[in-house]
């Protein structure tokens, strides 16, 4: 038996949650394209997020992160990740649900701080206290992340095969998402 991807699997989390790497993973499982909105924004404006946000501000970030996840969305079956903020709007949780289904990678905050704390690519975390932001940026927006369609857990001991796995059984729940196909 074969998968067949219906439609956008998107996922949704706190940065360092694992959404580009275990959507990569997902990705060459399910055999459909693999997109990125943090990537695809940057090739977009030729710089970095970080550049984008110090240049530009926040605001006009969040404004083309919806302009690129509605093109992605577009483009049919595949695994999108997206950057931690773009689930907070409601317009974005509203185009995923109505075009896709959303999956929030949940990891605790210890989890969390390990994977991000040494990278200089999280702009949100530019501040005196890093880790204090972080905690406040989680605990703002896990109450909007559990409006995804469907939650999987992260753990430290998981490989990325491992939480890709988690992912698809999690998925196979909805055959609207995931149908099991003869090949």
């Amino acid at each position: 038996m074969a998968l067949k991807t219906k439609k956008p699997i998107v996922l949704v989390g706190m940065m360092g949650a694992g959404k580009s790497a275990v959507g990569r993973t997902l990705a060459q499982m399910l055999a459909v394209p693999f997109l990125d909105s943090d990537h695809e924004i940057e090739r977009a404006a030729a710089m970095t997020i970080a550049e984008v946000f110090a240049r530009d501000g926040e605001d006009f970030f969040r404004a083309r992160e919806s302009e690129v996840l509605a093109r992605l969305l577009a483009t049919g079956p595949c695994v999108i990740s997206t950057g931690g903020g773009a689930f907070l709007a409601e317009a974005n949780r509203r185009m995923i649900h109505e075009q896709g289904v959303s999956v929030w990678l949940r990891a605790d905050l210890e989890l969390l701080w390990e994977r991000v704390r040494h990278k200089s690519t999280r702009p949100l975390l530019r501040t005196p206290d890093p880790k204090g932001t972080l905690t406040a940026l989680y605990e703002q927006r896990t109450g909007i992340y559990a409006l995804a369609d469907l939650v999987v857990d992260a753990h430290p001991a998981y490989t990325l095969g491992d939480m890709a796995r988690q992912v698809l059984r999690v998925l196979r729940t909805r055959p609207d998402v995931i149908e099991d196909v003869a090949e």
